[in-house]
């Protein structure tokens, strides 16, 4: 059982393309929450990071999604972005949310997907010199939040990665 104050177990890098089923499994494990959230799969694309979702673990009294939820979707999702990207830099680093925001659009009404991308073109390139020159950095993001075509959705933020050993 997880204690507070002691750190879960880092997943092991991966030895080639990260498997994403493991990570969710891993995630889950990690943070707690994440079962609750109704997260069904994660892909990654380039620059982004793609997670379907079913509205009923997240339903609010309104019988739409609860904006709780949908915030910590968004935070914990560019939270793994950065994450399975430093991964795939052969890095295991501490990530942290520094700032974040959501503008909601629409209600959401069904099954939902959610879409992680730099805010910036240059982003990951900037993330990249700044590890390199001091060992630390932060990188913008923007969550999209898609219910069918509509977005219902939008939030930004800001994740830094610390210093690490490795």
């Amino acid at each position: 059982m997880r204690q507070p104050g002691v750190p879960h177990p880092r997943l092991p890098l991966p030895e080639g393309q990260e498997d994403l089923v493991a990570f969710q499994k891993w995630l889950g494990e990690a943070i707690p929450m994440v079962g609750s959230l109704g997260i069904e799969s994660m892909s990654l694309h380039n620059q982004s990071l793609t997670w379907q979702l079913a509205l009923m673990p997240n339903l609010n009294d309104k019988g739409t999604g609860f904006g709780g939820a949908l915030s910590a979707q968004t935070t914990l999702q560019g939270w793994c972005w950065v994450t399975l990207w430093l991964r795939g830099q052969g890095m295991a680093r501490d990530v942290v949310v520094a700032q974040a925001t959501q503008r909601f659009l629409a209600p959401v009404t069904g099954d939902y997907r959610l879409i992680c991308t730099p805010e910036e073109p240059d982003g990951i390139e900037q993330l990249t010199q700044k590890l390199a020159e001091r060992g630390k950095g932060r990188i913008a993001l923007t969550q999209q939040l898609y219910c069918g075509d509509a977005l219902c959705l939008e939030a930004h933020g800001s994740y830094a990665v610390l210093p690490g050993s490795d």
